[in-house]
C-alpha cells in the first residue's frame, strides 16, 4: 500500500507540474515562470493542506518532489516546442487528472492523521483545487472553482466515495482506485459535455435619468 501510495503520489505531482507548464506555455512565459508555475500547481494545495492539519509540509520533508517537478517543467519546454498546436482539452484533461489523484490522496491523508470526516473532504477537496487556483489567477484567469464549470464538486465526490468505501472496510487501493476514477469520469463528464452548476445572476434594475420626464400629450 505505501508503494502504491508514493507512485499516486508522484504521478499526481507530475500531472498538476505538466499542467502549470502547459499554461506557462499558453501565455509565453519565461523558463523560470514554467518552472514556478509548474511548482505552484504541483504543491499549493497540498501545502495548505499540511499546514492546516500542522503536519510537516510534504515536499519540505521529501525535497524529491521538487526534482520531479523540475524535471517535469524541463521535459515540457523541451519536448514542446509549439505550446500554441496543445489542444486546450488537453491541458482541462491534465488538470482533471491531477484533481482526482490530488483530492482522494488529501482526504486519505487527513482521515489518517485523525482529522473529522467533513474535515478531511474539505481538506480533500483544498489539496485537488489549490494549486490549479494558484496557477489561474498568477496567469490573470477567472479560476475554474468560481466559473460554472463542476470543478469542486468532482473534488468533493472522490474524496467522499473514499471515506464511504473506507468506512465500508473496503481495502483502501481499491477504494482510491474506484473513487479517483468516479472524481475523474465526472470533471471529464463536465468538459465533455460541459455540463455546469447554474449560475447566480442579480439582475438590477435601470436606474432612472434625472430630467427626462416626459409630459404625455404635448409635442
Amino acid at each position: 500500500m505505501n508503494d502504491f501510495l508514493f507512485y499516486l503520489d508522484i504521478f499526481g505531482v507530475i500531472v498538476f507540474a505538466l499542467s502549470g507548464a502547459l499554461m506557462a506555455g499558453r501565455y509565453q512565459l519565461d523558463p523560470f515562470g514554467v518552472v514556478v508555475l509548474a511548482s505552484v500547481t504541483a504543491v499549493g494545495g497540498g501545502t495548505i493542506r499540511d499546514v492546516i492539519l500542522q503536519t510537516p509540509v510534504f515536499w519540505v520533508e521529501k525535497p524529491y518532489y521538487l526534482y520531479v517537478i523540475l524535471a517535469t517543467a524541463i521535459l515540457t519546454i523541451v519536448l514542446i516546442r509549439q505550446p500554441k498546436r496543445i489542444p486546450k482539452r488537453f491541458l482541462l484533461i491534465a488538470d482533471a487528472l491531477g484533481l482526482a489523484l490530488f483530492a482522494v490522496l488529501g482526504t486519505q491523508k487527513a482521515l489518517y492523521l485523525g482529522a473529522p470526516i467533513p474535515v478531511a473532504v474539505v481538506l480533500g477537496t483544498i489539496t485537488g483545487i489549490a494549486g490549479g487556483m494558484i496557477r489561474d489567477v498568477l496567469c490573470n484567469v477567472i479560476p475554474m472553482i468560481l466559473r460554472e464549470e463542476i470543478y469542486a464538486l468532482a473534488a468533493m465526490l472522490g474524496g467522499s466515495l473514499f471515506i464511504i468505501l473506507h468506512g465500508l472496510n473496503w481495502n483502501d487501493t481499491n477504494a482510491m482506485i474506484v473513487s479517483i476514477s468516479a472524481a475523474l469520469a465526472l470533471r471529464l463528464a463536465a468538459i465533455y459535455w460541459h455540463v455546469s452548476l447554474p449560475a447566480f445572476h442579480i439582475v438590477e434594475k435601470p436606474k432612472k435619468e434625472k430630467g427626462t420626464t416626459k409630459i404625455i400629450g404635448k409635442k
